[in-house]
């Protein structure tokens, strides 16, 4: 039996080779399951997801991220507001920086961070509650990165 692996970024236990991508993708199916009920929180889905996962980002697209992820849930802006205010600065013709990662260049936090949830957290409480949990997630994140010192207070 292969003992249970932990994953580098986020420290979620992999359990019966369970990744975070995994639950990422579980949690796409939810959505695409049910969209009515559930794309509402689609955009704090991803963006909890990759701030967990920093190497996903380019240093420049994390630290764009933070500033969504505060944006988000500090003053309840929608995403489609967040898509008129952020386009011209993420239009691909004329943006200047990457978002993804490359293998030179990746975003990394300062400090470390202690995760109270993760994606693992999200699915385990099944799609009953995931708007919820989808929420509760993004907060803790927020409140994860400030307490690390990673967020300005």
């Amino acid at each position: 039996m292969d003992s249970p692996q932990r994953c580098l970024e986020c420290g979620t236990l992999w359990t019966d080779g369970v990744t975070c991508q995994d639950h990422f993708y579980q949690m796409g199916y939810w959505e695409l399951e049910n969209p009515t009920a559930l794309y509402e929180v689609h955009h704090l889905m991803v963006l909890s997801y990759h701030l967990q996962h920093p190497s996903l980002y380019s240093p420049t697209g994390l630290s764009n991220a933070k500033e969504l992820l505060v944006d988000f849930l500090t003053t309840g802006i929608t995403p489609s507001a967040m898509r008129q205010k952020i386009r011209d600065d993420v239009d691909s013709g004329v943006r200047k920086f990457k978002i993804k990662s490359t293998a030179e260049s990746f975003g990394t936090y300062e400090y470390p961070v202690q995760w109270t949830m993760t994606a693992a957290s999200v699915t385990a409480g099944g799609v009953d509650t995931y708007c919820d949990n989808v929420k509760a997630w993004a907060q803790s994140i927020l409140e994860s990165l400030k307490a690390s010192g990673n967020l300005d207070a």
